[in-house]
């Protein structure tokens, strides 16, 4: 039998890839923009772009591991003290889940049925998924979210500072924040894509975020560079 694949199962480094990418996107884009309306001075503006990339990555990577590692701390310890429990007092531990399923439909002599097959089948899986909601599928995976969240931050603002590069130094605003927003679509729709979601609804959600900070950043810039 061919298993069924869902969206869910990618969960984990799908979040943290799409906020790293984003965050790359918009916060490198930003300050190349506000650097760029304060100084137009292409070296500055580059500098500034490399050290978010390298300063966000590794900011990204140690907030997702810190994060996420503390979700994992959280599960383990749930499922060490359902162990002690199942250890200590099966006869409750199977009360409850049987009202588990009671609550879900089943009739009272079912419910016990069920309990009691997987009691003996696995316990503590059972209780890990149908008390504790708690599945190989959601489980935190520190590591895994902090390099996706590291390298897709990276490749997100590596986007701004090409453009910043390649365009003439006149015109560096709009065109760094033009193939951001690009960027962000296009990054809207991959998260969709790879989540089931609705398109339209994610490339909006991530580009009205993107603009604001883009329009945000530039008028500082600009009150900053006109004051010095």
């Amino acid at each position: 039998m061919q298993q069924e694949r869902h969206a869910v199962g990618r969960i984990g480094w799908l979040r943290a890839a799409v906020l790293g990418a984003n965050d790359g996107i918009v916060s490198t884009a930003s300050l190349v923009v506000g650097v760029a309306v304060a100084s137009p001075d292409r070296s500055q503006i580059l500098i500034a772009g490399v050290a978010a990339l390298v300063a966000g990555a590794m900011s990204m990577a140690a907030g997702e591991y810190v994060s996420v590692s503390s979700q994992s701390d959280t599960e383990k310890a749930d499922l060490a003290r359902e162990r002690d429990e199942l250890a200590t007092q099966p006869a409750f531990e199977r009360d409850e889940l049987a009202a588990i399923y009671r609550e879900r439909g089943l009739d009272h002599a079912l419910a016990a049925q069920v309990a009691e097959q997987l009691m003996e089948h696995d316990a503590l899986g059972a209780h890990a998924r149908d008390e504790l909601h708690l599945s190989d599928l959601t489980a935190a995976r520190p590591l895994q979210a902090a390099l996706a969240s590291a390298l897709t931050f990276a490749i997100g603002a590596a986007a701004p500072l090409i453009a910043a590069v390649a365009s003439p130094a006149a015109r560096i605003v709009p065109v760094v924040a033009t193939v951001s927003i690009l960027c962000l679509v296009l990054l809207g729709v991959l998260g969709a894509r790879a989540g089931g979601a609705p398109v339209a609804r994610s490339v909006l959600r991530v580009t009205f975020w993107g603009i604001l900070a883009m329009a945000l950043t530039a008028g500082i810039g600009q009150v900053v560079g006109t004051a010095v």
